[in-house]
């Protein structure tokens, strides 16, 4: 059994950037029930109208990073928002952030290292959601890693969440200082999408999704975002790995 962690922020465009990370958010989540994976939201952001400003969850189950390892980079969306009133299409991103969650004792974090806080949890309008401060938020001092979980009810399931997106990240920074040292030739064999590329077009008009990095295109478009990733992860496999 392997477990990954995604990570979906809404990029430029606003609310309907924000709504197109939900709408990653669900095709991923859809994908992951039709593999039996088991799924767990660590801390999610939401908008008034149904969108995610930032979500990180896990996905646990058989090849799950294998499956999913491609994914991160920037996703962008070209599709006429609802919220549109003339017509016009609007180009808006997504980043998605892949880890693959460390093993027990692989990330050792010193307590004395982190700094952890508590504070009230809040919903998307920043309006208090609960009157106790069970949310919790811990600052790494070595790295200067932040991270938070607000969404568990307890303040121990919460720091327990916060705890692994930590260690998750400081696993990629480790792994992004590695591979710093690499010489150049195996920096391209290994070809790990980086956060800040775009690797994928979701044209609505055209009902049309392009990954860039393997020049390949599919139009079932709502299929894919209903769930039906297989066809494209196999594509990738097959030319990334």
């Amino acid at each position: 059994m392997q477990s990954v962690i995604i990570e979906i922020r809404a990029g430029t465009g606003g609310e309907e950037a924000a709504l197109f990370a939900a709408d990653l958010f669900s095709m991923y989540s859809k994908y992951g029930q039709s593999q039996d994976w088991k799924q767990k939201i660590l801390q999610i952001h939401k908008t008034g109208i149904g969108g995610i400003k930032e979500i990180v969850f896990e996905l646990e189950g058989e090849n799950a990073f294998e499956q999913i390892q491609y994914e991160g980079g920037v996703h962008r969306v070209q599709r006429i928002p609802e919220t549109e009133k003339r017509g016009r299409i609007h180009t808006s991103t997504a980043t998605v952030a892949v880890l693959p969650k460390p093993k027990p004792g692989t990330i050792k974090i010193n307590p004395q290292d982190i700094k952890i806080e508590t504070f009230r949890s809040s919903g998307p309008g920043g309006q208090y959601m609960q009157k106790t401060e069970s949310a919790v938020r811990i600052t790494h001092l070595p790295t200067g890693i932040i991270v938070s979980s607000q969404d568990a009810r307890s303040q121990s399931q919460n720091k327990e969440n916060a705890l692994q997106i930590l260690e998750a990240r400081l696993l990629e920074k480790k792994e992004q200082e590695d591979l710093s040292k690499m010489g150049t030739q195996r920096k391209e064999q290994i070809k790990w999408a980086k956060r800040a590329e775009k690797i994928r077009t979701y044209n609505f008009p055209q009902n049309r999704i392009t990954d860039h990095r393997i020049h390949k295109k599919w139009h079932n478009l709502d299929d894919i975002l209903n769930g039906n990733l297989r066809p494209v992860i196999k594509s990738l496999s097959r030319q990334l790995e």
